[in-house]
């Protein structure tokens, strides 16, 4: 069978998340660790090595100066279960680091498809690195949005926002609360091969040592069991809020009325386009910036001015930096909402920007605030 095109193998790059979607910060350090990991995993898997657990890391340390377990390694396959195959495995040259080649070695190896492969070898591209990145993103994205529907659940009254329509996190759920990510079972040595552990080392020993190295052993044991049967703390939806001495008298009815009305604001913020997210920043810029332009034309003693000179010179006076590009987009919305005071005109190689300096400032000010609470409402 034929090869399908690049763009249809590789659609899934160009679909960004939201920049709304923010993740924990664990979260964030777990995606750059997975990122450590492909990278050193592709560099020993396209050069035929045995990816050991040692080798990874490492380099995964020496990467991000940051301490890099076997419990980050479950944590990515319980993120990403099929991004790697995980094996124990033996006979593997260990050139000196102080593991014998008689031992087991925690092994990665990169599950690919059949179509990437090299000379009749799988490889792993960058482009395929890539495409691997953005998924464990996604992946981490989706976990965070169970937390966050079992958080809208639990308000009062409950909330329900389509998952495929959510571009920002609910004002009130933090994050940084959700709990950690439970790391998946990693495949252990065979059992005569196992390290020995403290229970098995007491019920071996037990009346061979003294009683004060008995109860350590026995305390040791009682420790490995419960850390073992640990489960990650759920994260608590907020109660809802008790009725304050403030609303009595209050009808129920309203404050019915009211938290519907309160929750339809928030469900509209959070299913809000970025794209529209970014026009209402401009827009609230827009107030201040007027001035400013008005100054500048003042200044210049002239009609018109080309597009790059207004640039600069608004940019110049505004007290945020700004790019050229960024500052013209501005320029632009003014000649959109207000073109009866600005006026954008190209002519033959240049554009031009025209500004009606006899326009009261008072009420642009004013046309530009209502565009803003008009465009907020939507």
């Amino acid at each position: 069978s034929e090869k399908a095109p690049a763009y249809q193998r590789f659609h899934t790059l160009a679909q960004d998340l939201p920049p709304g979607l923010t993740l924990p910060y664990k979260f964030k350090v777990l995606a750059e660790m997975f990122r450590s990991v492909d990278t050193i995993a592709g560099m020993l898997f396209n050069r035929a090595e045995t990816i050991t657990f040692a080798k990874v890391k490492q380099g995964v340390q020496d990467m991000m100066r940051k301490q890099f377990e076997e419990r980050h390694v479950g944590q990515i396959k319980a993120v990403y279960p099929t991004s790697y195959r995980l094996r124990q495995e033996k006979n593997i040259p260990t050139f000196g680091n102080g593991v014998k080649k008689s031992d087991y070695q925690l092994t990665l190896e990169p599950v690919l498809g059949e179509e990437e492969k090299v000379d009749g070898r799988p490889h792993l591209s960058a482009s395929r690195l890539l495409e691997r990145r953005r998924e464990f993103n996604r992946n981490l994205v989706n976990i965070v949005k169970q937390h966050h529907k079992a958080f809208l659940a639990a308000l009062s009254p409950p909330m329900v926002v389509p998952e495929e329509k959510l571009t920002r996190w609910h004002p009130r759920f933090n994050v940084d609360e959700v709990p950690d990510i439970r790391p998946a079972e990693l495949p252990q040595p065979p059992q005569e091969d196992r390290v020995t552990t403290a229970q098995e080392v007491l019920s071996t020993a037990r009346g061979m040592l003294s009683p004060k190295m008995e109860k350590a052993l026995a305390n040791l044991a009682l420790r490995t069991a419960e850390a073992g049967a640990g489960e990650p703390v759920v994260s608590k939806a907020p109660s809802p809020a008790s009725t304050s001495s403030a609303l009595k008298g209050v009808s129920q009815a309203l404050l019915e009325r009211i938290r519907a009305k309160e929750a339809q604001k928030l469900q509209a913020l959070m299913t809000r386009d970025p794209r529209q997210e970014e026009r209402l920043a401009m827009l609230g810029r827009l107030p201040a910036m007027a001035r400013i332009l008005r100054n500048v034309f003042v200044a210049e003693k002239k009609q018109a001015l080309t597009m790059e000179v207004a640039c600069a010179r608004m940019a110049d006076s505004y007290d945020a930096q700004m790019p050229p590009g960024e500052m013209e987009k501005h320029l632009r919305l003014f000649a959109e909402l207000l073109p009866d005071w600005v006026g954008v005109h190209a002519i033959r190689t240049d554009t031009y920007i025209k500004l009606d300096k006899g326009k009261d400032l008072g009420l642009i000010t004013e046309r530009l605030a209502k565009a803003a609470k008009e465009a907020e409402a939507l």
